[in-house]
């Protein structure tokens, strides 16, 4: 099959979300047969020319075109989306594959010539900050319209949107949620020459300096707090330069809020590998690449309450009213006082089967699988968990750590009514499951079960609670 990407800036390129889904689905489309060329911008990079990266004609099997672009606020994106329509249109395509509602203004043009018409919604823009009461808004909107009608399939990536085309337009759309890849985790080299940071040292945000991503509340917040912590926040301009200088602004020269502008290769694996927390507070999101890359790097995460975000973490982070400085503060102060709810949180190798085992049935009924099979799944780093009764159960497979405790002999006690965790004269009781030996421990003053096959049973209820 011949395809078609338009809509996006640049392949390769981390000038947003977008792009890195744009590659990732192209490259693995070369590698299943198909032949797919991305008609890119020209132009400088968003962040600056400075960013700037050499042109090319292929890239991991993909075809990259490059089409006339007015590189101006607005303009680049309406005229790079019009030229590149106006290509594929033309050219020896079976799909044409376009990406945000903006370029999909243009989207009877392919259709024009008898191509399939494929839209990708990466999230509602004409909604965004920087759109509102504008012409872009408009516009946007328009292209979303357009898009409804000319488009022979529409993807969203969350329900929520799904819903917004059904309920406004009637129109059915297809589901598919982004994915990241897996990563190792890199050691602090380059970030401790630069910036003086070391593991657990800071807090982050890595994402796009635009309002709706909420960097503004976490400054508010984060100066509420008494830590030594660093707060970095890495990201480059969306034509949005007055932004970044707003909130230098409001940082007022506290030296532990670091700006980095932006970030990409070994610099940025290991911002994420090395954070005691990421953070992202968005107003709205499609659905937020950044917090997926954080999860897969076994980052902690805290974000707000929109459902475009807690559908990203289920029950692995913590979230907080979106807007709310104070509540932001609050979670934040949890997380700094708690070291071991970060453990609990953490997204790392365990994590399918968390999804898998345990959150795909009843939390209480599926304990005792998790117990039954831990002579397996204790090759995990950090493992599986699953809410009983607004606790938390956590299988990170730490018996050394255990065994370093010197700690009394407890029982676990299968009681299939009781449905919670407690922890009582040595004695765990929890639903479902036969009785397990194992430890009781204190971890940094909290409660907790450590069991002789190597898992631990976590008694500190989460903040949501």
């Amino acid at each position: 099959m011949r395809i078609a990407m338009v809509g996006h800036k640049r392949v390769p390129s981390r000038e947003g979300g977008i792009e890195v889904v744009v590659e990732e689905l192209a490259a693995r489309m070369v590698m299943h047969g198909h032949s797919v060329t991305c008609y890119n911008r020209t132009g400088h990079h968003v962040s600056g020319k400075e960013y700037d990266i050499e042109h090319l004609d292929e890239y991991r099997g993909i075809r990259l075109k490059r089409v006339p672009t007015i590189d101006r606020k607005g303009l680049a994106a309406v005229t790079s989306s019009f030229f590149g329509c106006l290509a594929a249109a033309f050219g020896p395509y079976d799909v044409v594959h376009i990406h945000a509602e903006g370029p999909a203004m243009f989207s009877w043009l392919p259709r024009l010539t008898g191509k399939r018409v494929v839209l990708t919604v990466h999230g509602l823009d004409w909604a965004r900050d920087k759109w509102k009461g504008s012409f872009g808004s408009w516009y946007i909107h328009t292209g979303e319209k357009t898009g409804v009608r000319f488009a022979h399939e529409i993807i969203v990536l969350n329900h929520s949107t799904q819903k917004y085309f059904q309920d406004t337009y009637d129109r059915a759309t297809r589901y598919i949620p982004n994915g990241v890849n897996p990563v190792a985790p890199a050691a602090p080299d380059i970030i401790r020459e630069k910036y003086g940071l070391e593991k657990d040292s800071y807090i982050l945000y890595l994402g796009r300096m635009v309002p709706e991503k909420g960097c503004h509340y976490l400054v508010d917040a984060f100066k509420k707090l008494h830590t030594d912590k660093k707060l970095v926040i890495a990201g480059g301009s969306s034509d949005t330069h007055w932004y970044i200088d707003q909130l230098k602004e409001q940082a007022g020269g506290d030296d532990r809020i670091i700006f980095t502008g932006f970030v990409d290769g070994a610099l940025r694996e290991e911002l994420y590998s090395n954070a005691y927390l990421f953070v992202l507070p968005s107003d709205l999101e499609g659905m937020p690449l950044c917090l997926l890359e954080a999860m897969s790097y076994s980052n902690c995460v805290i974000t707000s309450d929109i459902e475009e975000c807690y559908n990203v973490i289920h029950d692995n982070g913590i979230v907080f009213r979106k807007g709310d400085v104070d509540d932001l503060a609050q979670k934040l102060i949890y997380a700094l006082e708690h070291p071991n709810i970060l453990v609990v949180h953490r997204a790392g190798d365990g994590i399918a089967y968390a999804l898998a085992v345990l959150m795909a049935g009843d939390a209480v009924e599926r304990v005792g699988t998790a117990i039954e099979e831990e002579a397996v799944l204790g090759v995990h780093r950090e493992g599986a968990q699953a809410y009983a009764g607004g606790h938390l159960i956590h299988h990170p497979a730490v018996p050394a750590q255990a065994d370093d405790a010197g700690v009394e002999v407890g029982v676990l006690h299968a009681v299939p009514e009781v449905g919670r965790l407690e922890v009582e004269l040595g004695v765990c009781t929890l639903g479902g499951g036969d009785n397990v030996s194992g430890r009781i421990q204190q971890l940094n003053g909290e409660d907790a079960l450590a069991l002789d096959q190597g898992c631990l049973l976590y008694t500190s209820p989460s903040p949501r609670d």
